[in-house]
């Protein structure tokens, strides 16, 4: 039986997320991508709490964005969440990739946080 991407996405994403947790000192930056939009939250697994998040429907973002879809929405959003961390000031974080492949859109978000200062 062959599984759908959907599947297969969710599917990495347990096996991931099985090794993977978020502590105050060095929070989770979990990534969500869909056809449409990419989203960025840093989570603190330990409180069960959203430190700060970033993605393609930001009032800040949409209006300088053409598409939410590209790869230069990606790094438009990594900057983002890098200066909203460092503003909270947290300067290392862990990356949960959500199961998507490290590639394309979810590459182009991460090497712009690091870029932005974010250590992982």
């Amino acid at each position: 039986m062959k599984l759908s991407r959907r599947d297969s996405v969710r599917r990495r994403h347990s096996r991931i997320r099985r090794s993977l947790s978020g502590t105050p000192e060095r929070p989770r930056m979990a990534v969500f991508r869909s056809n449409q939009h990419i989203y960025v939250q840093v989570i603190d697994d330990v409180a069960q709490s959203t430190l700060v998040s970033a993605s393609t429907v930001d009032k800040d973002l949409k209006e300088k964005l053409e598409s939410g879809s590209n790869c230069d929405a990606s790094v438009a959003v990594g900057k983002l969440i890098a200066e909203r961390a460092k503003a909270k000031g947290i300067d290392q974080v862990v990356f949960d990739r959500g199961g998507n492949l490290y590639h394309g859109r979810v590459k182009a978000l991460a090497d712009a946080a690091r870029e932005a200062g974010l250590n992982f």
